[in-house]
């Protein structure tokens, strides 16, 4: 049973990500009925911390050896933290958490500490997706999921941002105590108790340009004309080349087949749309080469993980208009 509750912090810490934390597991909601965790703020870097807000401090009378007692070790974001230097104390404390049976949870840039002592190799974690390429390269035996808001792999569970965070933290709370706790905590924070999608919806991919010496010309084309029907036989022609040596080309200079290329560029023009206009779904299957609402709802769900409505909602607000997808 979840109890014992430790949020381990160094200097440069986010109080944001320690809040998240804190809200979940070190607020008192006895009153209606909810259990109460015994939840410490431990420093791994002296009594008073730093932190990244100017002139906040954090300070607690509560050094590593508070660990050891317990159920659930939490690591939230903080400055620095994906390129510092870690106490070996605290990879020595969470590696012993886990080898006792306790969890351990990273927010955000916190699984960059779990990586220094070891605890990401051969597992499958979450990170914030501007970090994953960093992550990989400093722990190239992690099996990183850039796309997904949490991963728990019992007993070490990573979330990627500040938000996720809390879906990691509900979603432990619903593990070990039920919906119904987990739903009633998530109703006092006002926040959704469960969140569908992924962080697909939140990352920015830049149209890819560089390295593209021979195909860049074509790029340009095909983005121009999105909404038509394109063919391989059709690029090759225009790049003055047989479509076999197109592909292989287009493959060495981008990392994908033109049909890839092109399906990822239309659900990014898809995206802009929602985000930016009001037109209809179908309008905007119409504009971005899918043909029907439907096709366009199939890919974007594959893509970015949740339905056209649902993205639009997200960034324009539920006020945001709904139609057949």
């Amino acid at each position: 049973m979840l109890q014992n509750v430790a949020a381990v912090l160094l200097n440069g810490v986010h109080p944001f990500e320690l809040g998240v934390v804190c809200e979940v597991f070190g607020i008192d909601r006895s009153d209606e009925g909810l259990p109460v965790y015994d939840f410490a703020v431990v420093s791994a870097e002296g009594p008073s911390l730093g932190t990244h807000v100017g002139g906040l401090t954090v300070s607690t009378p509560y050094g590593l050896d508070r660990l050891d007692e317990a159920d659930l070790i939490a690591v939230p974001a903080g400055s620095d933290y994906v390129t510092r230097e870690y106490p070996p104390e605290l990879l020595d404390a969470l590696v012993r958490a886990v080898d006792r049976g306790a969890r351990v949870i990273s927010v955000c840039s916190g699984v960059f500490a779990l990586g220094a002592a070891g605890l990401l190799d051969g597992r499958r974690c979450s990170v914030h997706w501007r970090q994953a390429e960093e992550l990989a390269r400093r722990y190239p035996q992690a099996i990183i999921e850039p796309d997904v808001l949490y991963v728990d792999e019992d007993p070490v569970i990573t979330s990627a941002g500040t938000a996720a965070g809390i879906d990691a933290c509900l979603h432990i709370v619903r593990k070990e105590q039920g919906p119904e706790v987990a739903n009633k905590i998530a109703r006092r924070m006002v926040v959704p108790p469960h969140r569908d999608g992924g962080q697909a919806q939140y990352i920015e991919r830049p149209l890819p340009r560089s390295q593209c010496d021979t195909v860049g010309e074509v790029l340009v084309w095909m983005e121009q004309h999105l909404d038509e029907e394109i063919t391989v036989e059709q690029l090759a022609d225009l790049a003055h080349m047989s479509p076999r040596t197109f592909a292989r080309r287009f493959q060495q200079e981008t990392g994908t087949t033109p049909y890839r290329w092109i399906l990822r560029q239309r659900v990014l023009l898809a995206q802009r749309l929602l985000e930016a206009t009001d037109e209809t779904v179908d309008a905007i299957a119409g504009r971005t080469g899918f043909g029907n609402a439907a096709a366009l709802r199939h890919q974007f769900v594959r893509a970015v993980g949740t339905t056209p409505n649902a993205y639009r909602r997200t960034f324009r607000g539920p006020e945001a208009g709904s139609d057949a997808a």
